[in-house]
């Protein structure tokens, strides 16, 4: 009997949860702020209603209708296609590997927050030196010698533990719950911090930076771009999640409702994140005299700008440490959900083809897994290698396989048969536009961006060292090549699963 979300509500938190990612407290504010500002909104919202609610109403009903996750689907396609599907579940695969040794900062960061609270530690006034004690330093991704990070390693472990003890569990006995719990507690932290944000000095400076309109940027190809780059990558669309995640629906759960609350709960999300992080920069901005970018546009803005500004907070060292504590918790939550439902991509797609237990298998992925993650613990790993991967893995093989699985879906089943089966599941229904979108819209702008991107990335080698060539080629290409040869290999494999269907 193939497992079912035994509530809506358990299904939406954890499809939120998959969603809503470390990603959305970094990558949507300066994506805005470089793109316009205000004016980032307008193709933002564009890319939202014609790109991430078709697109989730679309593998939604992929995996519900074909009951089962990305490879299964695409095989009942035709045995050609199957491979489509192991290629997207390879992307999870890889980006769980170095997602998880980010989401290890947070767990190391929670333990100097209680060090703080206790005066061990002045972690949370200057975090610099400790973010160095804890990813080092390397001169490049070959520099392998320079070091490594046991700080980080320990982490990892206790990261892949917690993923291992609830994804074992299924579907409604382990990532339901948990997500049931940890989705909404992450939402109300991250409205508590937003709140807090917007009463600090400064943080106007930081939301007018945010919002205000730069509308000479509008016309500009690139801020579109960037905008459905955006929509596209914080959905967690087209790497096999979310059609896994509809796999497991029950015949009486809607579809097209679903879709709407699981793409505009993730985008409240990216604008609370957003404001949350330039008011805090807003307010170190007016205080500390620093730029709007003087900590960098990714990771280093939550785990050295946020400290800065909780330390401000209050002048009680213990309230620091308890508010510090619970900031990187609220981190935490928002990596480990996103990595639960990318081992369950994987999972899925093994459990339908392969006569193997839930509990092996993910005991199998999780050694895995953690070994990678090992790798990218090291100095060189964590600062250079992670880039590189990343960089390869979302801007090429992400947008490559969703214009494949778009074109696929609409024209091998057809969109408008998928249409009428999502709509006889659903209270909301969806109309013909649907199906110009998926046939047109999307495979002419996803087409556009893949010949985008690699126009930029071969031109980009034009002012790289050839320590930095090598290094993109192995880590980079090297990547790309071993996601298609594991793709290929479990593709060749044959089926030796029982149906799960019941």
């Amino acid at each position: 009997m193939r497992d079912q979300w035994s509530t809506r509500l358990g299904f939406l938190f954890a499809a939120i949860g998959a969603a809503v990612g470390l990603g959305n407290l970094w990558r949507f504010p300066f994506q805005a702020y470089k793109n316009g500002g205000g004016a980032f909104f307008l193709p933002y919202f564009v890319a939202i209603l014609t790109c991430a609610v078709p697109l989730m109403i679309m593998e939604y009903a992929f995996g519900r209708r074909m009951r089962g996750g990305c490879t299964k689907a695409f095989k009942e396609l035709g045995k050609k296609y199957e491979i489509i599907g192991w290629i997207q579940v390879m992307i999870p695969v890889i980006v769980m590997m170095f997602y998880c040794t980010i989401i290890s900062i947070s767990v190391v960061f929670m333990g100097l927050s209680i060090g703080h609270a206790l005066g061990l530690v002045d972690f949370l006034g200057n975090p610099g030196p400790f973010m160095g004690m804890v990813v080092g330093n390397a001169e490049s991704a070959l520099d392998l010698g320079a070091g490594y990070s046991f700080f980080l390693f320990f982490s990892v472990i206790f990261v892949w533990a917690f993923n291992y003890f609830f994804v074992r569990k299924g579907i409604s006995g382990g990532i339901e719950k948990i997500c049931l719990v940890t989705t909404p507690l992450l939402l109300i932290l991250m409205v508590i911090f937003m709140i807090n944000a917007l009463r600090l000095e400064g943080s106007v400076i930081g939301l007018n930076a945010l919002f205000n309109p730069d509308f000479g940027k509008i016309m500009d190809p690139r801020i579109w771009v960037a905008a459905y780059g955006q929509v596209f990558f914080s959905t967690t669309l087209a790497v096999g999640v979310m059609i896994a995640y509809g796999s497991y629906l029950g015949e009486k759960q809607d579809i097209v409702n679903n879709s709407f609350i699981t793409v505009f709960s993730n985008t409240s999300f990216d604008i609370i994140a957003g404001m949350t992080v330039f008011a805090t920069l807003g307010y170190l901005v007016a205080t500390a005299g620093v730029d709007f970018d003087s900590f960098g546009s990714g990771a280093g803005v939550a785990f050295i700008a946020f400290p800065i500004a909780i330390s401000t907070m209050t002048e009680s060292v213990v309230a620091q440490g308890l508010v510090g504590f619970t900031f990187f918790f609220c981190l935490f939550i928002a990596g480990i959900t996103s990595s639960m439902s990318m081992i369950e991509a994987f999972n899925t797609a093994a459990l339908d083809k392969f006569n193997v237990t839930r509990e092996k298998l993910t005991r199998i992925v999780t050694i895995i897994g953690l070994g990678g993650s090992a790798l990218f613990a090291s100095y060189a790993g964590f600062n250079h290698i992670l880039d590189i991967v990343d960089q390869y893995v979302a801007n090429y093989v992400i947008v490559t396989i969703g214009l494949l699985e778009v074109i696929v879906i609409s024209y091998v089943y057809g969109a408008e048969k998928l249409r009428v089966y999502a709509n006889e599941h659903s209270d909301f229904k969806v109309g013909r536009w649907w199906n110009f979108l998926l046939k047109y819209f999307t495979p002419a702008l996803l087409g556009i961006t893949v010949v985008s991107n690699l126009v930029r990335g071969f031109m980009d080698y034009a002012g790289m060292s050839g320590v930095k060539v090598a290094s993109h080629v192995i880590f980079g290409w090297g990547t790309v090549a071993a996601m298609l040869v594991a793709a290929f290999l479990f593709n060749r494999k044959e089926w030796t699963a029982e149906s799960k269907e019941g």
